[in-house]
Order: C-alpha cells, then sequence, then structure tokens
C-alpha cells in the first residue's frame, strides 16, 4: 500500500492529474521525498506552469542577446575594451514577495542574495543592485503598523545584505497602495559585468564528471519556500516562518570570490545556485540542460543539522550555496580555492549518462527521477481567461480643484512621491566608486571601467495604469522606462521582468496576466528592448483579495561614459523647455494619476493615451540634447504630471521656474495629467535644443526661466501654482519619514 494519501499530495499543492502524471512518469508511486522534489519543481515558483504559454509570446533575441531567457540571468554584449577583448552584462530580476511578508528582514535580505547568485552563478562581478517595492499605505486604518513594520523590515534587509556584500543599490521605487496591505512585493533587480570568454552555464556535462557541494551547510530553513511563493495567503500563512530562508552576506561575498578564483582555474564544467527548491533544482536543472543524469550521495552533503532526512535536504533553501561540476582529474583545484576562502567544498557525486536524478542516503537510493520531466516537463497549462479583473468605474466623476497650490502640497506628503531619502540613505549606493548616478534621479549609470563605457538601469511599473487596461499599462511602462535611459543619454538595448499578479485560476487574473505580457511584447519589440528573463509571481493574494497587477520592468541601456545631466536645475536664467509638448488628456484618463489618488481619492476610466511612434522620436531627441552636452537637466513627465516634474527640477538645489503655457486645458488636467512622450529639459542652449527637437519632429515648447525658491506656472494669463520652494520642500522631504518615526521608533 502507497504511503502517499490524496492528503499528502494537496498538502504539496499536486492536483490529483498531477499526481497521476507523476506515476506514469515513474512508472510506479512515488515515495515522499519523490512527491516533495516534484512539488516543488512544478510549483508555479519553479515551473511557470500557467504563465510559459503566454511567456513565449515575448521578444527575446537582438544582435546583443548572448543569452536569453533558460538561464539563471540574460547576457548582452557592451562592446570591446581597449585590447578587443568582448565585455558584457548579465543581469535580471527576482521576486521575494511571499517570504518578505512573513519575515519582511530575511525575506528581504535573501531576495538579494539569491539575485546576486544568479549574476555570478554566470561568471559575472556583481556591480549593481535595484529594487521595486510595493506596500500597503503607511496611514491605513487597520493595517498601517503591519505595513510600518513590513517596510521597515525590508528595506533594512535590502540594506543589510547589499551592504555588507559590497554591491550598490543604486537606485529603485516605492509604491503604497491599499491592495498590497496583506501582500507586499519585493523585486530586486541585479546586474553584473564580465568578459565574453568568461560565461559559465549551469550544465552538467561530461560522463564520471564530479558533483560538487561549495558554500554554506544545509539546514532546515526555506523547506518547502518554493511551494509557499506558489499559494495565497491564509490566516495561518504566519505559521510558515520556517519557510523564510536566513542569509549570510559576509559568506556570500567570500562565495563570490570563492567562484570567481575557481572559475579562473578553467577546471569547472558546469555551476548552478542553489535557489528555490535547493539541491533539487541545481541537481536537476543541470542535468536537464546538458541532456546527462547527476547520481549523489547525502551523507556528503554538509549540514548544520543533525537528523535532518532526505527529503529535508533535497528540499532546503539555505542560502549561500553552489553546485559545481568540475572536469575528471581537476577537481582537487577546485577543493583548493574553496578551502582557501574557508568554505565546505565536498564532492557528492558524478554525472551519468542516463538522464536519472538519482538521489542516495549512505548508499541506499531514495529518489530515482528522469530529469528532464522534472525539471522542463511540467504540466503546461492554458488556463481559461476572461475580461480583465477590474475595480474602478469608467465614468469620470465631477471633480474641480479649490485650490491647485494646496493639491501640489498634497502630492508632495504622499507616500509615492514623497522623498525616498529614509530608504536609500540606508543603502550604500556608492560602494566600488563606479556609481555615476544614484537614487533619485530617472535612471541610475554605473561605468564600466574596462570599455570605457556605462550602463544605465531603470526599473518602472504603475499597477493603476494595469489594473485599468493591462496591455496599454504595461505598454506605457516600458515607455517610462526607455524614456528614462533616454533621459540620463543611454540606448535602451534589453530587458528583464517581474510579473506580480494574482491567482491564475482565476479567469479574470488570467486575463489581466496575459494582456500584460502581450502588451509588453509589442512595446518591447517596438522599442528593440528584448527580455532577456525575469521572474513570475502568481498567487500574491490574501483571503481572496489580488493586488493590483504588477509587472515590474527593468530596461538596460548603454552610453558613453560621462556624468549625466540629471533631473536638478542647475542655475538661474536657464531655459526650461517641454520636449514633446503639453500633450493630451480628458477626464477619463486622468483616473489613474496621482492626482485622483491623493486629491480626488477614486480611481476611474483608462490610463493615458500612448502614441509609441511619437515616443520613440521624444526619446531620440532628449538621448541626442543629452549626449550633445545641451541639456543642463533632463527629467521625464510621469507620476504627478507636469506641475510634480517641475517641483523634482527644483528641489535639489532651490531653483524652481517661472513657467508661463498656452493650453485650452483646463487647470487640473493641464498641471497633473501624466500623458506620456514629455521631458522637461533645462539649458543655458536654446538654440540647439530647438534645432535638435525640430529635426526629429518633436515639440519643444518653452515654458519660462529658472529662479531661485520659487515655482510657478500661468496659464494664460491666470496664475495657477504659485509658492516658494522651502515650503514645498519641507513637506516633500519630511512626509516619509515622520509618518514612519512616529510609529517605529517611540
Amino acid at each position: 500500500m502507497s504511503e502517499i494519501t490524496p492528503e499528502i499530495v494537496a498538502a504539496h499543492q499536486l492536483t490529483p492529474d498531477e499526481y497521476d502524471r507523476i506515476v506514469a512518469i515513474l512508472g510506479r508511486e512515488p515515495n515522499l521525498t519523490e512527491l516533495g522534489i516534484f512539488s516543488v519543481m512544478w510549483s508555479e515558483h519553479c515551473s511557470y506552469k500557467s504563465s510559459r504559454l503566454h511567456l513565449k509570446k515575448l521578444p527575446t533575441r537582438s544582435p546583443r542577446v548572448v543569452q536569453g531567457p533558460g538561464e539563471n540571468a540574460g547576457i548582452l554584449d557592451i562592446g570591446k575594451d581597449a585590447a578587443g577583448n568582448d565585455y558584457c552584462i548579465a543581469f535580471k530580476i527576482e521576486s521575494h514577495n511571499h517570504p518578505s511578508f512573513i519575515e519582511p528582514f530575511q525575506g528581504a535580505a535573501t531576495g538579494v542574495g539569491g539575485i546576486l547568485r544568479d549574476i555570478f552563478t554566470m561568471g559575472a562581478r556583481p556591480i549593481a543592485v535595484m529594487d521595486a517595492l510595493r506596500f500597503g499605505p503607511l496611514d491605513h486604518p487597520t493595517a498601517g503598523a503591519r505595513n510600518r513594520r513590513i517596510l521597515d523590515g525590508v528595506v533594512s534587509g535590502i540594506a543589510h545584505y547589499g551592504n555588507c556584500f559590497g554591491v550598490p543599490t543604486v537606485g529603485g521605487e516605492t509604491v503604497f497602495e491599499p491592495s498590497y496591505n496583506g501582500n507586499p512585493l519585493v523585486n530586486v533587480f541585479a546586474l553584473g559585468v564580465f568578459r565574453k570568454d568568461q560565461i559559465f552555464y549551469g550544465k552538467a556535462s561530461g560522463e564520471g564528471n564530479p558533483v560538487i557541494y561549495v558554500g554554506a551547510k544545509t539546514g532546515r530553513d526555506g523547506i518547502h519556500g518554493a511551494s509557499m511563493a506558489s499559494a495565497e495567503f491564509t490566516e495561518e500563512s504566519k505559521q510558515k516562518r520556517p519557510n523564510v530562508q536566513v542569509g549570510d552576506p559576509f559568506m556570500e561575498k567570500l562565495l563570490l570570490e570563492a567562484c570567481i578564483e575557481a572559475m579562473a582555474t578553467g577546471a569547472i564544467a558546469g555551476i548552478q545556485d542553489m535557489g528555490a527548491a535547493g539541491l533539487t533544482c541545481s541537481t536537476c536543472e543541470m542535468g536537464s540542460r546538458a541532456g546527462t543524469g547527476i547520481e549523489f550521495d547525502l551523507k556528503h552533503v554538509p549540514q548544520r543539522e543533525k537528523g535532518m532526512t532526505p527529503y529535508e535536504i533535497m528540499l532546503s533553501e539555505s542560502q549561500e550555496r553552489m553546485l559545481l561540476v568540475a572536469f575528471k582529474g581537476r577537481e582537487q583545484e577546485v577543493l583548493d580555492v574553496f578551502k582557501k576562502w574557508g568554505l565546505d567544498a565536498v564532492i557528492i557525486g558524478q554525472v551519468t549518462t542516463d538522464g536519472i536524478l538519482r538521489v542516495k542516503d549512505h548508499g541506499t537510493v531514495v529518489a530515482e527521477i528522469p530529469n528532464r520531466p522534472l525539471a522542463d516537463e511540467a504540466p503546461l497549462y492554458d488556463r481559461p481567461y476572461t475580461q480583465p479583473l477590474r475595480t474602478a468605474p469608467l465614468e469620470a466623476p465631477a471633480f474641480a480643484s479649490a485650490d491647485l497650490t494646496a493639491d501640489l502640497f498634497t502630492l508632495a506628503g504622499s507616500g509615492d512621491l514623497c522623498d525616498k531619502r529614509w530608504i536609500w540613505e540606508q543603502y550604500d549606493y556608492m560602494v566600488r566608486t563606479n556609481t555615476l548616478a544614484g537614487p533619485g534621479g530617472d535612471a541610475a549609470v554605473v561605468r564600466i571601467k574596462e570599455t570605457g563605457s556605462s550602463v544605465a538601469m531603470a526599473l518602472d511599473g504603475n499597477g493603476r495604469y494595469t489594473l485599468l487596461d493591462p496591455r496599454e499599462g504595461a505598454k506605457l511602462m516600458v515607455a517610462e522606462c526607455c524614456r528614462n535611459l533616454s533621459c540620463v543619454g543611454a540606448e535602451p538595448v534589453g530587458a528583464t521582468n517581474n510579473l506580480n499578479f494574482g491567482n491564475p485560476e482565476r479567469p479574470e487574473i488570467m486575463a489581466q496576466l496575459v494582456e500584460a505580457i502581450e502588451g509588453m511584447a509589442e512595446a518591447c519589440a517596438f522599442f528593440e528592448t528584448p527580455i532577456t528573463g525575469g521572474n513570475v509571481s502568481l498567487y500574491n493574494e490574501t483571503l481572496g483579495d489580488p493586488i493590483f497587477p504588477s509587472p515590474v520592468l527593468g530596461i538596460v541601456g548603454l552610453l558613453p561614459t560621462a556624468d549625466p545631466p540629471g533631473i536638478a536645475f542647475r542655475g538661474e536664467g536657464h531655459h526650461v523647455y517641454l520636449l514633446g509638448g503639453i500633450g493630451e488628456a480628458d477626464e477619463q484618463r486622468m483616473g489613474c494619476t496621482q492626482y485622483a489618488k491623493q486629491v480626488v481619492q477614486q480611481m476611474w476610466g483608462l490610463p493615458p493615451r500612448l502614441d509609441m511612434e511619437f515616443e520613440k522620436k521624444v526619446q531620440q531627441a532628449v538621448r541626442e540634447i543629452v549626449r550633445s552636452g545641451a541639456a543642463a537637466s533632463a527629467h521625464d513627465v510621469s507620476d504627478g504630471g507636469l506641475v510634480w516634474a517641475l517641483a523634482e527640477c527644483s528641489f535639489p538645489n532651490g531653483i524652481g521656474v517661472a513657467a508661463e503655457v498656452d493650453s485650452d486645458l483646463r487647470p487640473e488636467l493641464l498641471l497633473f495629467h501624466e500623458g506620456p512622450s514629455r521631458v522637461v529639459i533645462s539649458t543655458a542652449d536654446p538654440g540647439v535644443v530647438e534645432t535638435i527637437a525640430a529635426h526629429h519632429g518633436v515639440p519643444a515648447v518653452r515654458l519660462g526661466q529658472t529662479v531661485r525658491n520659487r515655482l510657478a506656472v500661468v496659464n494664460r494669463g491666470e496664475a495657477l501654482i504659485g509658492t516658494e520652494l522651502d515650503a514645498l520642500k519641507e513637506r516633500w522631504s519630511t512626509a516619509l519619514a515622520s509618518q514612519l518615526e512616529a510609529e517605529l521608533h517611540v
């Protein structure tokens, strides 16, 4: 009689049909260890069984793409050094949403650790990290205290791991919405650099080649972490604290250096991070990619706890561990390197030719599973989808401002738009001294000393846009990310995505995912930013209440090394232009703006309208203006609209603008609509700006001139906004810290 009951199958989040498929693959009933192995590899988190069908729609190729989806990270060619060596960047974004709700500090910290390992397992040295964070409102009447604790823990965890490891956290974004009250999002992006001839892959090739376990010892932390990340939150979710991994950034730093040194010996045939599903995923995925098998004995696996069962060892997600395959006869070279760095390095098995993952425990076989069905042939679901879930009316309410300047102050004190210095000052964003533009700008820029060029990075996402129209919201996200890169003079060349959605078994949620992917695919193809990899995080729901559909995109761009202009107005008397023009707006397309959220306190309608052809022209123009040196500052218009973009340009140096416009738009729309394809540029060379804009067929509307400590907007002689900067900046700079300090530090 089988030890596996229907209740045990259900507890492993496997359906009866999936269990029958396992029996057919094995030709027998699985034992408990084998069931656990299948459950994590066939979990949504590892197998993407609900999204794989649609992810194939994404563009993944370009002349620069060296490695697309399917490996630990995507790779792009970025050019040659002075000696003619080809250089590449490896980059990816991953989520640690569920762990960060259960244990915010360790959940976020190990999210950073995991994405860093994805980068250096390819052979690249990590040089930058960014994060996209989503929390419930800090002042929420019932969930505010918990949201504040989660924010504090997440930020502390990111800072702890990145700072101790020694990689700069160079930028990101933080958004607050009630839909994240029970399900925060922690998406972490990392990027590394290396020579093209230094790339390593996660393949277990070569019969008889030794399989080597390196890094930290295995414990019971993280068991079933992948399965936990593939389920909705319930009242019992806090009981899952043991499923959250515990990180050690100092050990990870040693692991990085040891791996890079061992790779340089030429003795390594393949290498893989033990990420989600731990030893299980690394062994079966390496074997499947190479069409081989792996046989090993758990008695050799370093363990930090006594009495661990094969089930626990195989499913543990203990951090700072890697699996290597060395060339036979050269294993001692690898072992010696890790011994030098004070790390465990143990031969646990060897590569076989039978395609089987064979796990022994003191010589007794405890699991025997074909690699390919386990790693690459998980169930593939074409889940039904209807119309995307929509929780906002289409028609706009009647709204009118009583005091536009007061509305501007309301935006300044809001969680989404206020100064995030409290967050990013906890991060070391200058370590390694290559950061040319860090937090607070449109895009981060890090120089690559070897090539004499720089890499720019931008993260963007807007759940409000995507809720109202997933397809258009995703396209707007791609456009904004590329526009942010263009504002520092970078040409977008590649992307990675993190798709955060609710329960895909609900047709209206699945529709959100499908339409967002299709919109992203269309825009990424148009802007020539292929997706080289990423992450899908589903089941982001608590008690049946889903998050806003929240795709996040990280796009990288290339530019000659030079100090980017930044967003800040630099001096008085500069000419201020709005590249792209005032833009279109109507009441229906105001419902997802920050004005609607903070002032009207409602959501409705449709997101802003995007003309991708025009957007591309604006981006080409702003890149040329920035690279010409004519831009003293450049900043895209997005959240908060035109007047908020002008305010953000004014805060750093206390230099604002006296703007005069000529528009038929009603004041609320003129100031606060978030139509795309617009960039604020200040310049001492107006002729250059106007000439370049005209060459690209892009309007360059002169707004006025920069002035000290004043922000004013006049339309056709009517004063709309008028304030001293000091008061507005005070509201903006203290809002986040005051909300947190009131609860966390009393």
